[in-house]
């Protein structure tokens, strides 16, 4: 059974008592929320994971990486050091977005590799196969597409990004031109090419059931992707979007009632003040299922800073109710990221998610606050260090500029608030 069927059994599963652990939470809540469809544990039968990640309500808001080889730079050494990154400064999930090189390759070496779940989306193979094979996009077939799905299935992909959800009669609002950035999803446009091309419903509508069967039998968790998420702050809220939101939420009761677990993703780029209505609708119209959003990014206007413009909305986002945050890179929009950009994303989207938990009040959230304040408090060095997000930046720049004090930094020097404040306090005390 999937973990899913498991808690419809009232069955709690080593999975869940891991999962349970690790949040702080008794095993009974996950699975309760997980019956509820409100929490999902993304786990392959075939992965061996050695970090369960439970991602829903009530639990510790997580972060997913996007890696993968792109059609300009497919040097899988690349993403693999990627890969070691991520895991290393504390991602949750990693999503292999490959498109070019040997995707089967790629992807069963990221997935040995990786004690975290890994996810894909299914329908870029399909798409690099019918180039490999020299065919257009627009003739795939039903067998191509579930072939690829099971393939993926079987080498141990944790979960797939499906865009199920944009549909024949979303076509006639893009044709009226309504978006400033029509489609900015991969998945969602090539499908929406291969629906105005062949004048046809989307496949991965249409025959959904065969998905669902694919994923229940690995226990395979879908995302359901938002192909018409926007990819403006003009475009935000819009008909599109919400349109596509409402056939998620119908797909997403159809993959529970065959005992399969459920998230949905959501946009994208949205004004501050669209971020918690976005929340309050997609919990609404899907039952609560956990919501996985890209960013949002809060402006248009920073690209080389998109990390920072998503961890801005992603705060946001998660403080409201969203349960998982795909992080952006400093190089969104511009290129290929970098191991660096990696990092440097996978941080800004950590900071976002635990500022989010503060406010949620996460198990151990603002524990965690609390023991670094008090090591700022006694000028604890090591510890305020060791007790950092990135230990290796915080060390590196305290060592890089040494006050003549040993207990202060080079930022106040002799005038250090604390300990001016300090020494005082110990003089009226022997007073």
């Amino acid at each position: 059974m999937t973990q899913l069927e498991l808690a419809q059994n009232n069955k709690i599963s080593p999975l869940m008592r891991q999962a349970a652990k690790k949040e702080n939470v008794d095993p009974v809540y996950i699975l309760k929320k997980i019956a509820e469809g409100k929490i999902v544990i993304p786990a392959n039968i075939l992965h061996r994971i050695k970090n369960v990640c439970a991602v829903g309500e009530g639990l510790r808001t997580k972060v997913n990486v996007n890696i993968g080889t792109s059609t300009d730079k497919s040097e899988i050494q690349d993403e693999l050091k990627k890969l070691a990154v991520a895991i290393r400064y504390g991602a949750d999930t990693i999503m292999d977005l490959s498109v070019g090189g040997n995707l089967r390759n790629i992807r069963k070496k990221i997935i040995r590799l990786s004690a975290i779940p890994v996810g894909t989306v299914p329908i870029y193979e399909v798409a690099v196969n019918q180039k490999k094979n020299k065919r257009d996009f627009k003739d795939i077939t039903l067998d191509e597409i579930l072939k690829v799905l099971y393939q993926q299935a079987e080498d141990g992909v944790d979960f797939f990004t499906i865009h199920c959800g944009i549909l024949k009669e979303h076509l006639k609002f893009l044709r009226k031109k309504v978006r400033i950035l029509d489609v900015v999803s991969r998945g969602g446009a090539l499908l929406a090419s291969y629906m105005m091309e062949k004048n046809k419903e989307n496949p991965l509508y249409e025959y959904y059931d065969e998905i669902l069967k694919i994923a229940r039998k690995f226990d395979v968790t879908l995302s359901l992707g938002d192909s018409l998420r926007p990819g403006s702050v003009l475009d935000g809220s819009d008909k599109l979007q919400f349109s596509e939101l409402k056939i998620l939420g119908y797909l997403a009761r159809r993959a529970r009632n065959k005992g399969v677990q459920v998230m949905i993703e959501g946009p994208g780029h949205l004004r501050l003040d669209e971020i918690e209505k976005n929340v309050i609708m997609q919990k609404k119209l899907c039952d609560n299922a956990p919501f996985y959003v890209l960013g949002p990014l809060v402006t248009d206007v920073a690209p080389g800073y998109d990390h920072i413009t998503s961890a801005i909305g992603g705060a946001i986002a998660a403080s409201k109710g969203a349960d998982f945050l795909c992080y952006v890179t400093p190089s969104e929009h511009l290129r290929h990221p970098s191991v660096e950009d990696v990092k440097e994303g996978l941080i800004a989207s950590r900071i976002a998610a635990h500022a989010a938990d503060i406010v949620k009040g996460i198990n151990g959230a603002i524990g965690w606050d609390r023991a670094i304040s008090l090591a700022r408090k006694k000028r604890d060095w090591k510890k305020q260090i060791r007790l950092s997000m990135d230990p290796d930046k915080a060390r590196a720049y305290r060592m890089s500029s040494k006050a003549e004090l040993s207990d202060v930094c080079t930022m106040c020097g002799d005038y250090c608030s604390i300990r001016l404040i300090d020494n005082c306090s110990k003089i009226n005390l022997r007073a």
